[in-house]
């Protein structure tokens, strides 16, 4: 089945199967959510993004990926609440390492009573097998919000894959229409603005795909023209 990026609480994951890696993404809690999981296909290495809610439900997931339950890393985008919800119970099911941007960091740690393994900064890299994902500091929804870039192999297979895309995971960050909230906060906007204008719309090209926190997925390409309108309203 073709992946559409779609998904509704309660209902089932979308897969997208590429070359190395296997993106799983559930949409779970009250906000809606979305939680990805990343299974490397070689090694069966995997890295969750956002233990938000539902634990059961995070839980099953990590098994539609490995029936094992092997979970390597949680990452956390960022320190709000809704994003970290079933993070002490993932953990304490599977073992798996919690990274966390290195401004957040604390604030996770406190709210969840778990430790952080690794404070992530940015140009550091996630590895998982043969899946290694960078990370992107983009600051002003929280201070410490990052984002994974996982960039496919120039020669790829799979039917729905476009050889060398990016893969872009943003949190609160960047959203269909916008970057995330920073509470209209004119100092908080520009330092976010400017991240996702120079670290990501400059780096990546239009076939980039955006996977948000919450709601529908989008590409690089659909939302750069709208880039000088995100500026002038300031959010």
């Amino acid at each position: 089945m073709t992946y559409t990026g779609q998904v509704v609480v309660g209902g089932p994951s979308d897969v997208r199967r590429l070359d190395e890696v296997e993106i799983r993404k559930l949409a779970v809690g009250p906000l809606a959510n979305d939680v990805y999981l990343l299974t490397c296909r070689r090694t069966g290495a995997q890295v969750l993004v956002d233990a938000a809610d539902a634990p059961d439900d995070v839980l099953a997931l990590v098994r539609e990926g490995s029936p094992s339950a092997r979970l390597d890393a949680v990452v956390t985008t960022h320190r709000h609440t809704d994003h970290l919800r079933a993070l002490a119970s993932v953990v304490a099911v599977t073992g798996a390492a919690v990274a966390v941007g290195d401004a957040d960091a604390d604030a996770v740690a406190a709210a969840t009573d778990v430790r952080v393994a690794r404070r992530l900064r940015h140009g550091d890299v996630v590895r998982a097998g043969d899946v290694a994902l960078e990370v992107v500091a983009l600051r002003g929804h929280t201070p410490g919000s990052v984002a994974l870039a996982y960039r496919e192999p120039d020669q790829v297979r799979e039917p729905d894959a476009v050889a060398g895309r990016v893969h872009l995971f943003t949190g609160d960050s960047l959203f269909p229409g916008g970057v995330g909230s920073t509470d209209r906060d004119p100092a908080r906007f520009d330092a976010l603005f400017s991240d996702v204008v120079e670290r990501v719309f400059d780096r990546f090209d239009d076939e980039t795909w955006v996977y948000p926190g919450h709601g529908a997925d989008t590409t690089l390409g659909a939302e750069r023209p709208h880039l000088g309108a995100w500026r002038e309203r300031g959010w």
